[in-house]
């Protein structure tokens, strides 16, 4: 059984959960544990270093995914540049999301621009 580990600070989407099932074969999506996530979502940009802070989130993937497996990885850029050699260590085959973004503007009520985008999930692309 395939799943498919998120270190992803939203919760996915239908169109994601089908990809992921159809290309992938993932049988099971892994959300990091309500008191792992802020550690993920929340880094803080005033430390210096991120390595021995994520060590948590190293451990998570260790023990929960098996080679094989999958992790989305999205997020703080030093942090998902080391979670994606972690991960790759591991035999864990990280992905990223990609999107189509549409921008649609108007003028609100008050006279205002408004500038709206709508990102639609488009596939998974491993980091090579």
């Amino acid at each position: 059984m395939k799943k498919m580990i998120l270190f992803f600070s939203h919760h996915l989407t239908e169109a994601q959960i089908e990809d992921a099932q159809k290309n992938y074969a993932i049988e099971e999506f892994v959300s990091l544990p309500k008191e792992l996530q802020p550690l993920w979502s929340q880094i803080d940009p005033d430390i210096p270093t991120l390595k021995e802070g994520l060590k948590p989130l190293f451990d998570f993937l260790k023990t929960e995914a098996k080679k094989g497996d999958y992790a989305l990885i999205q997020g703080d850029f030093g942090a998902v540049y080391l979670m994606v050699n972690y991960a790759k260590e591991l035999g864990v085959i990280p992905v990223y999301a990609t999107t189509k973004r549409e921008a649609v503007e108007y003028i609100d009520e008050n006279g205002k621009l408004v500038k709206k985008s709508v990102f639609e999930h488009r596939r998974f692309r491993e980091y090579e």
